[in-house]
């Protein structure tokens, strides 16, 4: 990193924690999620995020070229398509896969399924292990079914004892495990090479580290949407549920431990709030199964100096209570559809906040329409500071013109 970039990594990095800390920078920092945009307008799309990573790569630093005018960055993120293909992942469509139905510029799209029954609760909280290998991998990568047959009823005195490991269905899932980390591990050195020369140019990352919500975690991944409804509130089940929670919560609280030592002067662990949105649940359900796991977990960042991130999706105008009791200065919160209003006075009291220009508009508007919403949230967030410039979602696509008339008017209108 040039000494004139390692100036600018700094000053940004210094604008974007003053902003975390309730601070006034000397402008608005700007860090939104560019994401399919910044591959599609420099002749890339999401496709190639998944299997031409040279090409996705170099649209986006392309991107950061010509748009220079941000803090930190949040890039695409590689993803191999064989890799899934290989191991016939039926939880997602993704842009680019044969036979998929996700045209080549649209993000993955999520296919949900109930990859554990109702009465599965107690064989998940007596044996996780045992039941991410025996049931949760064959049902979500069919292809890697051998993983259903590895049993152990009792240890033996020598190699029969291994016969679940050698059988001939368990030995062919691991040859598929191998394509699959080789093709992995590809993915993998693409992000870091890109992330890497993102903050050779002086732009730092956004984005160190990511978490889930323990409610989030049995909806998105074992019983899906409807089948988590169906649990809490049937009171047979619902002791599960919260055990489940309990379980998964401590779960996440150990994986983050190893984010202190992040070597970076900027670290932040991302959360999607995917189920906690307002109507979803009751207040009370909403403080005991979603609230309170989620903030046990922003504690446990917190105590390791790590900053959390928390993406509110959906509505979220009932929930501005709960976000606000964190301790002051050291969370930061995005939002998508509420009410910025409320959200600078309740939440921008505690915590710093981010959002949420129209990523429709940026694709569908005018820019005069832009430059209206732009100044709109400046004249809303802006002012005390604790607040850093962002879209309501990720950007697949925008108008550059439009792109050109966001960035100009934050740099006529954003300094404090």
């Amino acid at each position: 990193m040039g000494e004139d970039n390692s100036k600018l990594y700094a000053e940004r990095v210094n604008r974007i924690k003053t902003a975390i800390a309730l601070g006034q920078p000397d402008r608005v920092p700007v860090a939104p999620f560019f994401d399919g945009v910044a591959t599609r307008l420099m002749g890339s799309s999401y496709a190639d995020q998944y299997y031409n990573f040279e090409k996705a790569s170099e649209a986006a630093i392309n991107f950061v070229k010509k748009y220079p005018n941000c803090d930190a960055m949040v890039l695409p993120m590689m993803s191999s398509g064989l890799a899934n293909e290989i191991a016939g992942t039926v939880s997602m469509d993704w842009p680019g896969r044969p036979g998929g139905r996700v045209d080549k510029y649209s993000t993955q799209q999520i296919i949900e399924n109930v990859f554990m029954e109702q009465d599965e609760y107690p064989e998940l909280l007596k044996d996780y292990t045992g039941f991410m290998l025996n049931k949760f991998i064959p049902r979500a990568f069919p292809n890697l079914k051998g993983f259903a047959g590895v049993n152990f009823m009792a240890p033996g005195m020598d190699t029969r004892f291994l016969a679940p490991l050698t059988s001939p269905e368990f030995l062919e899932s691991v040859k598929l495990l191998e394509r699959i980390a080789e093709e992995n591990a590809k993915a993998g050195a693409a992000s870091f090479a890109l992330t890497k020369k993102a903050a050779e140019m002086g732009y730092p990352g956004m984005i160190t580290g990511a978490a889930s919500v323990p409610y989030d975690i049995i909806g998105d991944y074992f019983r899906g949407t409807m089948g988590i409804f169906e649990d809490i509130v049937d009171e047979d089940v619902l002791p599960y549920v919260e055990e489940a929670i309990e379980m998964f919560t401590e779960m996440q609280i150990k994986k983050i431990q190893g984010m202190k030592h992040i070597p970076l002067p900027l670290r932040t662990c991302f959360f999607a709030l995917h189920k906690g949105m307002d109507g979803f649940m009751s207040d009370k359900q909403y403080e005991k199964l979603y609230w309170e796991p989620l903030k046990k977990i922003i504690l446990a960042l917190i105590d390791i100096d790590v900053t959390p991130y928390v993406y509110t999706e959906g509505p979220y105008n009932t929930r501005l209570e709960y976000l606000a009791d964190v301790p002051k200065g050291k969370v930061l919160y995005g939002f998508e559809t509420a009410d910025l209003k409320k959200i600078k006075e309740i939440v921008g009291k505690t915590s710093c906040i981010m959002g949420n220009l129209s990523v429709s508009k940026m694709e569908f508007s005018t820019k005069e329409s832009i430059i209206h919403d732009v100044r709109e949230l400046l004249d809303i967030c802006a002012p005390g500071g604790g607040y850093i410039f962002d879209f309501d979602g990720s950007l697949e696509n925008a108008k550059e013109e439009n792109l050109d008339a966001m960035f100009e008017t934050l740099a006529k209108y954003g300094n404090y």
